[in-house]
């Protein structure tokens, strides 16, 4: 059985709910702070948080750079609210120090949804899921500005772009991991295992 192991980056974050979601969509989920636990995995998640903290965090436990490798080399990776940014190409607003992983080609405007109090759900019809609209959970969320050619919109949310995805990199402006369905996880599990090697298995 094609079962990948996916991990999700446990530096800050809502680690646990991806750890879940991942399950249930038939992956092995484990927590990844280390490079030795970067190279272990098939794919990896970047969850939600604060990401000028998860910044910070990545490079103090060394795994930034092989992060960067890894995407580079086209590790499947999904990112979520402060994983979005961390794997834009630019944000129109950094922080002081704040560092990006890098991976999809797209300008990230962070909390452009507004701040932890103007949190909202609204339903997203996400291109590759398929039924009912996703119920996305939006906390403190950006938005794509723009993006490059070789990007694609997977989502849009009153004029604003809320999903994308280039090549094995992913990411989504909301949370699908706090609502229990689990459609966009099974989504990037499916690209995790497309993505695997016959050497692999």
């Amino acid at each position: 059985m094609n079962t990948p192991v996916i991990g999700v980056l446990a530096l800050q974050g809502d680690v646990r709910e991806h750890l879940i979601a991942l399950a249930a969509a038939d992956a092995v989920a484990r927590p990844v702070r280390r490079p030795e636990e970067l190279a272990e995995v098939d794919g990896l998640v970047l969850p939600g948080g604060e990401s000028t903290t998860i910044s910070k965090l990545a490079v103090l436990f060394g795994v930034m750079e092989p992060l960067r490798a890894r995407v580079r080399d086209g590790m499947p990776v999904y990112g979520t609210c402060a994983g979005l940014i961390m794997l834009a190409d630019k944000i129109l607003d950094p922080r002081s120090g704040q560092e990006t992983i890098g991976g999809i080609d797209m300008i990230v405007r962070r909390n452009a949804f507004g701040r932890q109090n103007e949190s909202f759900e609204a339903a997203v019809d996400v291109k590759g899921v398929t039924g009912d609209p996703v119920e996305g959970v939006f906390i403190r969320a950006p938005w794509v500005e723009s993006v490059g050619a070789g990007t694609e919109v997977l989502a849009e949310h009153e004029g604003h772009i809320v999903a994308v995805r280039q090549g094995n990199a992913l990411a989504t402006s909301f949370h699908p991991e706090l609502t229990g369905d689990h459609r966009v996880h099974s989504l990037f599990v499916d690209m995790v295992r497309a993505d695997r090697t016959p050497e692999s298995l």
